[in-house]
Parts: structure tokens; C-alpha cells; sequence
């Protein structure tokens, strides 16, 4: 039996994986032509980061920061029962009126937008670390986070500092 007829799938294989990383090259090469190079680099280094999303003590540093710039968000948790959606919600209070809380979500440097939430009646506020506050508490201008799940609504505000 020839060398060839022995290694056919092995080379068959190859010569796909080849076919396929041209292919590849080709698509990319065509999308990054239009791009910059400062934009390529920004991209390279959000890859290096998400890379080290995985690991050590810069990934847990690298999720917090991503944490401290979502200002809207639903998590899909793990319990006892199955799983349950929780959503999030932060950003500054514009006004609470009965029930309803309108904040306009954004992070310190940008907007996002404004929402009028519906707080049930049951919710556990707290305002400035006091654990039994109630919604009408709150003032306009206080960083807020908004916790909703299946059972419960939490709403921690805080008097931003300066």
C-alpha cells in the first residue's frame, strides 16, 4: 500500500482546514480593510481582555469594571427550584411619586435613558445604608440600583458624594 492511499483522510482533512483558514483570512481581511489602524489595536486589546475574563485576579478585576458601567441588565440565576430571572436597573433618581420611581439610567459620564419603574409595595429599600427606608425617601439627584426578581424587589439608593 502506497504512502498516499495510507494518509488519503489525514491529507483530505488538511487540505480542508487549509480551503477553510483561506476562506477566513480572506472574509476578515476584506472587513478590516476599511478599518483603522487605532481601531484594529482597540479591538486586539478588547480580545486580550476578554481573553483574560477566564482567569486570576485581573479577570475578577476586569468583571468588576464591566460591572461598574452596566446600567441595565437581566441575570438568569441558578436556585433550588430551577432557575429565575433577575433584572437590574441603576442610575439616578429623577422623582418617586406613590409607587412609581423615575430614574434615568447612565453611569457617571453618560445617559442611557429614563424609566419609570413600578416598585411593589413589599420592596426592601434602603437609603444611605438604612435597612428599613421607605420609597418616598428617596431624593432626586441619589445614585440608585433597582433589583427585581421573581419574589422580591430590592432598592438600594446612596447620596452621591461631592
Amino acid at each position: 500500500m502506497s504512502f498516499l492511499r495510507r494518509h488519503l483522510t489525514l491529507f483530505a482533512v488538511s487540505a480542508c482546514s487549509i480551503a477553510v483558514g483561506i476562506g477566513v483570512s480572506s472574509i476578515t481581511t476584506a472587513g478590516a480593510a476599511s478599518t483603522s489602524k487605532a481601531s484594529r489595536a482597540s479591538k486586539a486589546a478588547h480580545v486580550r481582555k476578554a481573553a483574560r475574563l477566564g482567569g486570576g485576579r485581573s479577570g475578577i478585576r476586569e468583571l468588576r469594571l464591566l460591572a461598574r458601567r452596566a446600567v441595565e441588565g437581566d441575570l438568569v440565576v441558578s436556585t433550588p427550584n430551577g432557575f429565575e430571572t433577575v433584572s437590574f436597573e441603576r442610575g439616578v433618581v429623577g422623582s418617586v411619586s406613590g409607587q412609581q420611581l423615575t430614574m434615568s439610567e447612565q453611569t457617571k459620564t453618560a445617559t442611557y435613558k429614563t424609566v419609570t419603574l413600578t416598585i411593589p409595595a413589599g420592596a426592601l429599600v434602603r437609603d444611605n445604608g438604612s435597612k428599613v427606608s421607605s420609597l418616598a425617601s428617596l431624593t432626586q439627584g441619589q445614585r440608585v440600583i433597582v433589583f427585581t426578581g421573581v419574589k422580591r424587589t430590592l432598592v438600594v439608593a446612596r447620596t452621591a458624594k461631592g
